[in-house]
């Protein structure tokens, strides 16, 4: 299926954005993950299903100032 990630259109076998974490290889500490405009809690990813056209927006930490 077809999802947006961070305004980019990505082709996924993803079900969970569980599952789309690691199929991007995307690091679990020190990102967080909002999907149509939500945040989802680490301990929600599993639960958190996709389907085609999300829009899934992924922040990453930074250090500095």
């Amino acid at each position: 299926m077809k999802i947006w990630v961070n305004s980019k259109e990505v082709e996924t076998a993803a079900v969970s954005l569980a599952s789309l974490v690691e199929e991007l290889s995307l690091p679990t500490q020190g990102i967080a993950v909002a999907v149509e405009n939500r945040m989802v809690p680490r301990t929600q990813w599993e639960a958190c299903a996709l389907s085609e056209g999300m829009r899934v927006v992924v922040v990453k930490a930074a250090c500095g100032g």
